[in-house]
């Protein structure tokens, strides 16, 4: 199947909570109305070479704040570790690691948009997955008191079944195409790439990036460069390369940063997740036999024999079904849930052994379908006021998704 075809094949989600009506209302009418803070998985120490820095971002994503520290501090983008990605619609407060730069130099740095909260010395980079979890506060304006009630019912069924673990809109990107890049990039079809990645303009793009995209669209790249925005300084780079090779479309792919392939490889994995997940939305907290089980304490995975032993753990939300995160080494499930595996792996077009770039690691993985509510409170505050913890990797986002229905 060519590229282009299969963008046709997104799916909406489907709700775990049908049965109890949304809330409707607003979030984000302020900054203030989301807030995250990320939950260490340990402690700066005190002493070694990285810097470690808490800091409070708002309105800009953790790449962004990674590039502007980078930028900064004189130093590439690879020499600065965080745990997680934060949204960049919220306030978010995170930690970061810095390698060989001085607390006191970190802790003077003024960037707009940016505060920094505490700094410390530690051993080792920080690195992706070094968090315990996310703790949120989250505001839904323009409801009826009304809603507080339904909120708490959804709430009280999501703590009681698991949050549905879809991947949150953020991680698709803000034109929601970030998934069939990396599914370009797996074919290896250049062309299908730059018309995503540079084409298909959209109504709510600024006029001159509008005309740029459209440009592209026709393979005018030099006028397409010259009306092209500085701020989207990716997107130049693969459009210089472009031009530079008088049009050899094959040239784009090897001139995307590699930030980027990586991101959009995973965005194309998540969507798939999700198409799985939307399958099996009304008993993901029960088990079938074939199913990959997820130990939730662990991470570590076994296959479903014999559901009535294992049935009363889930029950316990000791171990959740999971679905695949297709790659070289990913574990698939048998029986039933396997057929729907194989049937989706099969309509992509891809073996497992494809889902693999030169230089990205992506070994493919399990991911529980649901995962655990904790420290619930909703009150009355001139609206809504919702207080959650999630796990990492899960989005807060998919809370509010069930809650709202808007």
């Amino acid at each position: 199947m060519h590229v282009e075809q299969h963008l046709g094949t997104t799916q909406s989600l489907p709700y775990l909570t049908e049965d109890y009506p949304g809330t409707g209302g607003r979030v984000r009418v302020q900054l203030d109305d989301f807030v995250v803070e990320e939950i260490p998985l340990y402690t700066p120490c005190g002493e070694g070479q990285h810097c470690y820095l808490f800091v409070e971002k708002r309105g800009i994503s953790t790449l962004e704040l990674v590039t502007r520290f980078a930028r900064a501090l004189g130093l590439p983008q690879r020499a600065i570790g965080y745990a997680g990605l934060k949204d960049a619609r919220a306030v978010a407060r995170q930690w970061l690691s810095v390698d060989s730069v001085p607390p006191e130099r970190a802790a003077a740095l003024q960037l707009e948009g940016v505060r920094i909260l505490q700094v410390a010395r530690h051993r080792n980079k920080l690195k992706l997955g070094h968090l315990a979890g996310n703790r949120f506060l989250v505001y839904i304006r323009d409801v009826p008191r009304e809603a507080l009630s339904i909120a708490r019912a959804v709430l009280a069924e999501l703590m009681r079944r698991g949050v549905p673990n879809y991947f949150g809109e953020q991680r698709f990107g803000q034109r929601d195409n970030t998934h069939w890049l990396g599914y370009a990039l797996l074919r290896g079809d250049a062309l299908a790439f730059v018309r995503i990645y540079l084409g298909r303009p959209l109504p709510d793009d600024p006029p001159a990036l509008r005309t740029a995209r459209a440009l592209v669209e026709a393979g005018a790249y030099a006028e397409a460069l010259r009306q092209w925005p500085h701020s989207l300084r990716d997107e130049r780079r693969v459009l210089e390369a472009l031009v530079r090779a008088g049009g050899d479309i094959n040239v784009a792919l090897r001139a995307v940063p590699y930030p980027l392939r990586r991101l959009a490889l995973s965005a194309y994995q998540s969507h798939l997740f999700n198409r799985l997940l939307a399958q099996r939305i009304r008993t993901l907290d029960r088990l079938e036999a074939g199913d990959v089980a997820f130990i939730h304490a662990s991470g570590a995975a076994f296959i479903v024999r014999d559901v009535v032993r294992e049935q009363p753990r889930a029950d316990r939300f000791e171990i959740s079904p999971s679905g695949a995160l297709f790659g070289p080494k990913c574990l698939l499930a048998e029986g039933a849930p396997g057929e729907r595996e194989r049937a989706l792996l099969a309509e992509t077009g891809l073996s497992l052994e494809e889902f693999r770039l030169p230089g990205i690691k992506l070994k493919g993985a399990r991911r529980p379908y649901r995962v655990p509510l904790a420290d619930v409170q909703v009150d009355w505050e001139d609206g809504l006021r919702l207080a959650f913890r999630l796990p990492p990797g899960s989005y807060a986002t998919q809370v509010l998704r069930e809650v709202m229905k808007a």
